[in-house]
């Protein structure tokens, strides 16, 4: 029979009963079925490229899928904190998940690397959202490049074509703003569901009011719809998209209907356009070449890229974390979330992250660029 000291034989029995845990767990939830899926597969597909050490722990990550239904990012969620007592949270793919799960994420204590669009999950601050760290633009960041652009263009009457959620919401809220300081009139208000067949009305409501631009908020193949219609309909305007269309999928899915679109965002989708210099690019093109390695040639996303992002910044903050507590705590999961919020100058593949009390997002200008569909893919636009 094996002999144990005293203090060996107390490590046992407390892993036994599942008071010590050497490994940090990780939980991911994304939509890698439903209409969001061309959002969510790749953020899916990217946890296999997460380191699976760090700070000489292994990591175990958890990966469940919400069906892009909020309803089930909420019993995913349930299940990660009660049943495997994850220390930190990725995801969930869409705002309407992100915003149905916060009071599970603050009342547990839980870290969470959200890769949704809008800012409503980090911003105003409070007690809730001080546990959210958020890995995409924030929507005033990309309208401001948007914007800039219409102004440069002339453009001076805008038509609005968004979800009838909190994701179009927010992008009303902050774009009409902001544009009325641009001396941009918004000439049109439309909505639409992610799971709508057509948009037809909406559309013609829109071309009626004869914007010289039209702007869609929206995410992922949805967006392809509105789009789709105004070209059908023979609208000749400038069409400008969120970053929530930043991948290959939207080009593949719209065709010659979503050519000349524009859209601000990440510097990653078209990472070798990008200059020399660029802090950025060396970790976007390694991203993608790593991923395009795996999932095939012109698969890679930048919706993956924000799953990549969490990942780099877990990996610079756990080490600090496991100075103060051990995996598996609430101590470990409070230091956790204190050392994402001391983020510094952490580059990622689709911006560089400076975080703060106030700020869990962290980009600046580094993290956006405009682009154009040129030719069947995206470009960077010179301007």
């Amino acid at each position: 029979m094996p002999r144990f000291s005293k203090y060996s034989l107390l490590a046992v029995l407390l892993l036994s009963a599942g008071l010590v845990r050497a490994d940090i767990k990780i939980g991911v939830i994304a939509s890698s079925t439903g209409p969001t899926a061309a959002v969510g597969i790749p953020q899916k597909n990217t946890v296999a490229l997460l380191p699976s050490e760090i700070g000489g722990q292994k990591i175990e990550y958890i990966v469940l899928d919400d069906a892009s239904d909020p309803t089930n990012a909420v019993t995913g969620v349930k299940k990660l904190l009660g049943e495997h007592r994850i220390d930190a949270l990725i995801g969930p793919t869409t705002t309407p998940a992100a915003l149905a799960i916060l009071d599970f994420v603050a009342e547990s204590k839980t870290p969470l690397l959200t890769t949704v669009g809008s800012s409503a999950v980090v911003l105003p601050m409070d007690d809730k959202k001080k546990w959210v760290f958020k890995t995409t633009q924030n929507d005033d960041l990309i309208a401001e490049a948007v914007l800039a652009n219409m102004a440069t263009a002339g453009i001076k009457t805008l038509g609005f074509i968004g979800f009838n959620d909190p994701y179009g919401e927010n992008w009303f809220k902050v774009f009409s703003a902001m544009a009325e300081k641009a001396g941009i009139k918004l000439v049109a208000n439309e909505r639409f569901n992610r799971t709508d067949q057509s948009v037809t009305g909406q559309v013609l409501k829109v071309i009626a009011a004869r914007p010289d631009a039209v702007f869609i908020a929206a995410t992922g193949g949805p967006a392809v719809l509105p789009q789709a219609g105004l070209q059908e309909k023979g609208y000749k305007g400038r069409i400008y998209q969120t970053h929530g269309v930043a991948t290959n999928d939207f080009i593949r899915l719209g065709g010659k209907t979503v050519e000349g679109t524009l859209m601000a965002g990440g510097p990653m989708l078209v990472a070798d356009d990008l200059a020399a210099g660029n802090p950025i690019k060396p970790m976007a093109q390694g991203y993608i070449k790593n991923y395009e390695a795996k999932y095939g040639a012109g698969t890679m996303s930048t919706f993956g890229a924000n799953t990549y992002d969490a990942g780099l910044l877990l990996q610079k903050a756990i080490p600090d974390a496991l100075k103060k507590a051990k995996p598996g705590s609430s101590e470990f999961r409070i230091a956790l979330r204190d050392a994402l919020e001391a983020s510094k100058e952490v580059v990622g593949a689709q911006g560089v992250f400076n975080m703060s009390a106030q700020n869990h997002n962290g980009m600046d200008q580094r993290a956006r660029v405009m682009m154009t569909v040129r030719g069947g893919k995206w470009v960077l636009l010179k301007e």
